[in-house]
């Protein structure tokens, strides 16, 4: 087990991301102008033009992207002394208010003990929550005001990294570390990340998106305790509160 891990100090996370327009031409000027720049440096196999890489990818990049959904989980101890995994979802159209309400769930533990984790957090999770609470005027919660520190000052976890044993080659999703420990993900359909943007802004779906982000959260706690060697949670204990 991590060293001097408690299980009640971990808050897991997983984010779902769009592009902040629908449409490239609904940006300003000098993001248009900053976006093409970028876009012409990603490789682009399909031969997208700079509009359609927008709508494709831009929903990556916390400059040009906003959170849609954003799903945390706690692990909690039953009067049975089993273990319960509560999971709740913050989700809509107004990441302000989103990004507002994380910040509060964030601050309910001790910023001293706080240990985020995510799959591939360090990496995408985490910057992206901070950047764009900077950028939405919010200032940043103690335990993720992490800029400048070096990478083993900052004490959160990340499962992907945690698999990877110190080999830096690959990247491992979450979905096949869940079918290779046998973890029972939440029985919603899942989403390819490149269409997200699309259930969002065409199918106007979020709830769809939402479900998917709980269904993530579930794998990754499961998936920690595996990699800790610790047991996994029961179905029956997995609850969205």
């Amino acid at each position: 087990m991590t060293q001097d891990l408690n299980l009640n100090n971990l808050l897991f996370v997983d984010i779902e991301t769009v592009s902040a327009k629908p449409d490239f031409n609904e940006l300003d000027e000098v993001l248009k102008e900053e976006w093409s720049r970028k876009a012409s440096n990603l490789k682009n196999r399909e031969e997208l033009s700079v509009e359609e890489m927008y709508f494709s990818r831009a929903g990556i990049y916390a400059e040009y992207g906003k959170v849609v959904v954003i799903s945390v989980g706690i692990f909690h101890t039953l009067e049975n002394d089993e273990t319960e995994l509560r999971i709740k979802c913050i989700s809509g159209d107004n990441e302000s208010e989103i990004l507002q309400n994380f910040k509060e769930t964030v601050l309910k533990f001790d910023q001293a003990k706080l240990r985020l984790c995510a799959h591939n957090g360090k990496e995408f999770d985490i910057p992206f929550l901070c950047r764009r609470m900077l950028i939405n005027g919010i200032e940043l919660p103690p335990s993720m005001n992490i800029a400048g520190k070096k990478s083993w000052e900052i004490p959160h976890l990340d499962t992907m990294e945690m698999w990877k044993f110190g080999d830096y080659k690959s990247y491992t999703t979450l979905e096949l570390l869940a079918v290779l420990f046998s973890v029972n993900a939440v029985n919603e359909e899942a989403i390819k990340a490149s269409d997200i943007n699309r259930i969002y802004y065409e199918e106007q779906d979020i709830n769809k998106i939402a479900r998917f982000c709980k269904r993530n959260v579930s794998m990754l706690a499961q998936v920690f305790l595996h990699l800790q060697s610790l047991e996994p949670i029961k179905q029956e204990n997995i609850n969205v509160v």
